[in-house]
């Protein structure tokens, strides 16, 4: 009985030095603290729970569950910069009346029917 008491005793803490030194990215489900608390009052169980669910692995893929708003991701690729328009409201309606009027001039010369080199339209005799 002593040698299972000293196990647990064992798992317990080595469980412990793991959640502690672990980051806050590589901790699955709870926080760090909750985890903590769970092997502190349920030792046997917290351990396992923290080693089967808790634990991120390290063959794992997981990205961080939040980054530092101070220090940009180096591996982020650059922010895709558009174009300002800097015309007034005015201009840029009269820019758009301009190709609604070129528009239709367009579709009204594609609707008329073709001629032939006279001028004179309709069926040849």
């Amino acid at each position: 009985m002593p040698l299972l008491s000293l196990l647990i005793l064992v798992v317990v803490i080595v469980a412990l030095i793991d959640i502690i030194t672990r980051g806050e990215w590589q901790v699955k489900h709870l926080p760090k603290i909750a985890w903590v608390l769970l092997v502190v009052f349920l030792p046997l169980i917290g351990s396992i729970l923290w080693f089967t669910l808790g634990r991120e692995w390290e063959g794992g893929v997981r990205l961080p569950r939040r980054e530092p708003r101070s220090s940009p991701r180096s591996d982020a690729p650059p922010m895709r910069q558009y174009p300002v328009d800097t015309r007034s409201t005015e201009e840029q309606i009269a820019d758009l009346d301009r190709e609604i009027e070129a528009w239709e001039r367009r579709r009204e010369l594609e609707a008329r029917p073709p001629s032939d080199e006279s001028g004179a339209t309709g069926p040849k005799a």
